[in-house]
């Protein structure tokens, strides 16, 4: 896997309250779509709506204090 390819994107945190976002690293697969390559090291303490391996469909987001990022938003689903 090149290192070029990688880039952050933010996965939502299931059952915390309020919205939460874990930033995980990505290979860029297409126009906005990418594969979540990150594993999540506390699968106990924390639930991401999606998950290593999956190819996901992201959308800029404004997070509060300003920065900005690609958020997944759908799993995308291959068909043979």
């Amino acid at each position: 896997m090149a290192e070029e390819n990688l880039q952050e994107i933010y996965v939502a945190l299931l059952n915390e309250g309020v919205n939460v976002w874990r930033p995980v690293q990505a290979i860029v697969v297409g126009d906005e779509v990418y594969q979540i390559v990150s594993e999540n090291e506390a699968p106990g303490d924390e639930q991401w709506e999606f998950s290593t391996g999956d190819l996901v469909r992201c959308v800029r987001k404004s997070f509060s204090g300003g920065s900005t990022g690609s958020v997944a938003v759908q799993r995308i689903v291959e068909t043979i």
